[in-house]
């Protein structure tokens, strides 16, 4: 199956759910290890990112980590679907 948003590249995905079931991993930031659950498709993004910002990508989610208000898993989805945003608005003519 094949997911599209308009003006977004088509992403694969599976029918049984594989890349939306929760992975959850441990990751050091400031100091400290925590875990982070995010469904597979996050976790591609947020290595996609740190990779185009020069980042480690527990050096990207240190930066989210400082910034964020609430929950540090809602608060990655929510920088990379900011950064989706941005993206795509900057293509718009």
């Amino acid at each position: 199956m094949t997911a599209t948003v308009p003006g977004a590249p088509a992403v694969q995905t599976r029918d049984d759910g594989e890349r939306a079931a929760l992975r959850k991993r441990s990751i050091t930031i400031a100091g400290h290890r925590t875990s982070l659950s995010l469904e597979q498709a996050f976790w591609d993004a947020l290595q996609e990112q740190a990779a185009a910002e020069g980042l480690s990508l527990a050096a990207l989610v240190a930066k989210i980590d400082r910034e964020r208000s609430g929950n540090l898993s809602s608060a990655v989805r929510v920088y990379l679907l900011e950064m989706a945003r941005s993206a795509v608005s900057s293509t718009d003519p």
